[in-house]
Order: structure tokens, then C-alpha cells, then sequence
């Protein structure tokens, strides 16, 4: 468990880099079949899936923790043989691997561990088996979708997709599509959610050289591509940066907070966490290539701040954090269209609920999201973690107002995409004391 105590002093932090583009330029880097590397790589559970299903495919992908890059030796992935690709809790991993495997066809199995295996596969379940792959799953029974058996090789067509599932299944089609033999077309069925991460993925394609033509309904994807090696360096975390403007915003003394490593003009959706905290009473700024944050009423009721509606369909990663600043906002905060934070590594909904009420605050869980009334400060107390890295992170900017300790279970689900989170809370004169049980 982790015990978050008062205590701030805002000042530099460099936000680590981003794992969403991460996952995508390795797979873009190993698909290429030459040397490359890929530089600004944190070691994570997230980052160890991704190379344990490139080790897999017969990838030579080594982690230089020094250099903070994953150096590619060349040479391009075979049919499996029943090679077994571990994926951890790592839902890209996943979800960009499964169709891009199919791709080289042969046989496969994929493994997974914590929610993995139960979170939702059926548009793979649909598409591939009508596309040349046979998919079966052990344990459907049980509700299980892992362990997952492919056999057979992919081929080109139409490929219809409902636009309000994750985007992680259009986006492991991009990178599929274009090493097939003919021309396809992904047509997406109802309204797109998360829309910053298909961006990002056709921005990381177009750099290794892919070529994806926008519909009005879709993309086209011509086949017979060849993927083109280049030294990749990863941005920022925009996800990750929100759990620091959380702080600057919840902070009582005024405190600036600078997040380094950020790209002003991403295209990752959940950069729109700078519109969100100001529309709370955040102020930011760009100083040359470094975002200033800071809230001037930190010292008032409410540290001056004041409830929002939110809509989450394509910021579904900021949610926890958003959360936790508008529980302690003035009046009441709504997040919408959120129903998919069920479905992450923990249900993300319930868990903030009980997370906020727990802690002294006032949450309702909704059809699709959060109703919060704001409260002053947070009491204090325990709340779970739910093994869920953003619920943990997310917490830590409440102890900014909070009477007394703020403890959360599970401290260690932080490895799988921000190892040392705690080390940059305290940088930043957070009090985060990690107390391992047992």
C-alpha cells in the first residue's frame, strides 16, 4: 500500500514517455525488418509485453536501460509454430499483435494475466474466422478469452468495425492490413470513440513509411507495404501528464507545476487534459516547449475551483484523474459517456466511486460515468487501488486536500506503465510513503 500524506511544492517534472506511441513504434520498428532503434523507452509491465510478443515473433528487440532505447537487430516474423505470446495485462499489446500475426499466419496462442483475459475480444471473434483465421478460445465458458488459439493466414476485404468499442482493434487492423497481398478497407459502423489514439496510430504508420487513405466511413489500406526503418524517438505521456495538472490544480499555495517532455502539437487525444483542468480554474502556459500549470486561488474555498461536464467517449484514460479534482471542486461534477472504464484493468467507474466516498467525498456511479458533488476537503481513510495503475496515481493529487492519511491498497499496479511515479510525486514535495505488506 502507499500512505499519501499533505504536502506540495510544486516545480519541474519530466513526463515519462508516452505508452500508447511507445507500443506503436516498436511494432512499427519490428515490422520493418531492419536495424533501427527507438529511443525514450521506460521500462514497464506494459513495455515487457510488448517485447515478450516481439521475442515471440522471432524479433531481436534489446532494452538498453541506460540509453532508455530498444535496439532492433532486423529480420521479420514467421509463420508461427504454436509460439506462445505472453501479454501480461497489456490490452494494445493484445489487441495490435492478434490480427498482425495472423498477418504472417501459422499458428499462435496468446496468454494473459489480471482483467486480460476477460476483457472483451468479439471483434476479433467476428472478423478474423471471416477473414481466413480460425480463433477459439479455451475457456469462453467461463468467460475467459485468453488462452486465445489462432491458426490460419489473414486476408484482404472489407473489415466493418463498431466505432464505440476500444480503438485498439482498428488500430491493430492499420498496422495489419498493409503487409496482406491486396487492397482492404475498414468501414466503421456507428460514431468513432476514441478518436486522439486511430490519429496517433495513422501518424506512427505514416512515419514507418504506411500509407492509409481517409473514407467517409473508414480508411482504405493498400496491401503489398513495406514498413521503413527509421530512429524513432517516443513523446510524453499526455495521460500521464493529468495526474500532475491535477495536483497544480488541487494545490493550496499556488504552486507551479513545469511538465517537461510534451509535444504541443500531439495528436493524442488525451492532450485534451489542458482544456479539462482549466475548465475546473487551472491556468497553463506554454514556456518554449515546457507547460506551465498552476491554480492563483489555491488559498480559497474550493481552492477556487468549480464543477464541470465531462465527455469522456474520447478521454477515457483521464477519467480517474479528473475525477479526484472535481470531488473536491465547488458544486457538482458529471462524466459522461464512460461505459468503457468498466472494461479496463479494473472497473474504473465503481472503483473511483468507492475510492471518493471512502476518502470523505461524494461520488455516484451512473449509467455511463460519475455524478460528484464537491466537497472541501477529503477526510482521509483507505481506498482501494483495485490493481489499477490510474486509481493509485490518480489518488495522490487528493492528499493535496485531504485532513488526514490518504491510503491506497495495491501500489505496485504501478508498474505497468509508470514505475516511478511515486519517486516524481516526491520530487515535487509530495508525501508518498509505500509500505510493502508481507
Amino acid at each position: 500500500m502507499v500512505v499519501y500524506k499533505a504536502g506540495f511544492s510544486g516545480g519541474h517534472i519530466t513526463v515519462p514517455p508516452s505508452k500508447s506511441a511507445a507500443h506503436r513504434a516498436l511494432l512499427c520498428a519490428a515490422l520493418s525488418g531492419e536495424k533501427t532503434k527507438i529511443h525514450n523507452i521506460d521500462r514497464s509491465k506494459d513495455m515487457e509485453a510488448m517485447l515478450n510478443a516481439l521475442h515471440a515473433l522471432g524479433i531481436s528487440a534489446e532494452y538498453d536501460g541506460e540509453a532508455r532505447c530498444v535496439s532492433f537487430s532486423g529480420g521479420l516474423p514467421k509463420p508461427g509454430t504454436g509460439q506462445e505470446i505472453n501479454c501480461l495485462e497489456s490490452g494494445n499489446t493484445l489487441r495490435f499483435v492478434t490480427p498482425v500475426v495472423a498477418a504472417f499466419g501459422g499458428d499462435w496462442r496468446f496468454t494473459g494475466s489480471g482483467r486480460l483475459p476477460e476483457r472483451p475480444m468479439s471483434v476479433y471473434q467476428e472478423l478474423l474466422p471471416a477473414h481466413g483465421v480460425s480463433y477459439q478460445a479455451e475457456n469462453p465458458d467461463a468467460g475467459k478469452n485468453l488462452p486465445l488459439h489462432l491458426s490460419g493466414k489473414l486476408t484482404p476485404g472489407v473489415y466493418r468495425v463498431p466505432g464505440n468499442i476500444s480503438s485498439q482493434f482498428i488500430s491493430g487492423l492499420l498496422f495489419a492490413l498493409p503487409l496482406l497481398s491486396g487492397d482492404s478497407e475498414i468501414i466503421v459502423t456507428s460514431s468513432l470513440e476514441s478518436k486522439g489514439y486511430i490519429d496517433l496510430t495513422l501518424s506512427v504508420l505514416k512515419d514507418f513509411g504506411i500509407h492509409v487513405s481517409k473514407t467517409p466511413t473508414g480508411w482504405e489500406v493498400p496491401g503489398n507495404q513495406t514498413y521503413t526503418a527509421r530512429d524513432y524517438t517516443v513523446e510524453g505521456d499526455w495521460s500521464q501528464a493529468a495526474f500532475f495538472l491535477s495536483m497544480a490544480a488541487l494545490s493550496t499555495g499556488g504552486e507551479t507545476v513545469y511538465l517537461h517532455g510534451l509535444d504541443k502539437n500531439s495528436v493524442q487525444g488525451d492532450k485534451a487534459c489542458v482544456s479539462y483542468f482549466e475548465n475546473f480554474g487551472l491556468c497553463t502556459r506554454w514556456e518554449g516547449d515546457v507547460l506551465a500549470a498552476w491554480n492563483p486561488n489555491g488559498d480559497k474555498p474550493f481552492g477556487g475551483l468549480h464543477g464541470t461536464v465531462i465527455d469522456a467517449s474520447q478521454i477515457n484514460d483521464l477519467v480517474p484523474a479528473l475525477a479526484v479534482c472535481g470531488a473536491l471542486s465547488e458544486g457538482e461534477t458529471r462524466i459522461i459517456h464512460a461505459e468503457r472504464l468498466r472494461l479496463k484493468e479494473s472497473d474504473r467507474l465503481a472503483a473511483m466511486e468507492e475510492a471518493i466516498n471512502n476518502l470523505g467525498g461524494n461520488a455516484k456511479e451512473t449509467a455511463d460515468g460519475l455524478l460528484i458533488r464537491g466537497v472541501e476537503q477529503f477526510q482521509g481513510g483507505t481506498a482501494e487501488g483495485k490493481n489499477d495503475h490510474r486509481v493509485v496515481m490518480a489518488l495522490a493529487a487528493g492528499a493535496l486536500r485531504c485532513k488526514g492519511e490518504l491510503t491506497v491498497t495495491d501500489e505496485q499496479s504501478i508498474q505497468k506503465t509508470y514505475p516511478g511515479f511515486f519517486e516524481d510525486f516526491k520530487k515535487l514535495g509530495g508525501v508518498a510513503n509505500v509500505i510493502h505488506m508481507g
